[in-house]
């Protein structure tokens, strides 16, 4: 597991509203995270702007199921 001012920095996207989601995501849920749900997101971490936009905007589902996990979790505006 990657520290989290690493995890922090890899937030940091190309796009505003990927930055916002992720960072988000890291502050609110993936603490409580289990270790299957962790490497998830650092395995989306690895995604380009565009193939991670596309998962969050529902106009392409990862093949993974943790990973169709976490994008979900990013995606959800309740978050």
């Amino acid at each position: 597991m990657e520290g989290e001012g690493r995890l922090v920095w890899r937030c940091r996207r190309g796009m505003r509203e990927l930055d916002a989601l992720l960072t988000r995501y890291l502050k609110t849920r993936y603490l409580l995270a289990g270790a299957v749900e962790r490497q998830a997101f650092e395995s989306t971490l690895e995604l380009t702007d565009p193939e991670l936009w596309a998962f969050v905007l529902g106009q392409a589902v990862p093949s993974d199921p943790a990973m169709r996990h976490v994008i979900e979790q990013i995606a959800d505006p309740r978050a």
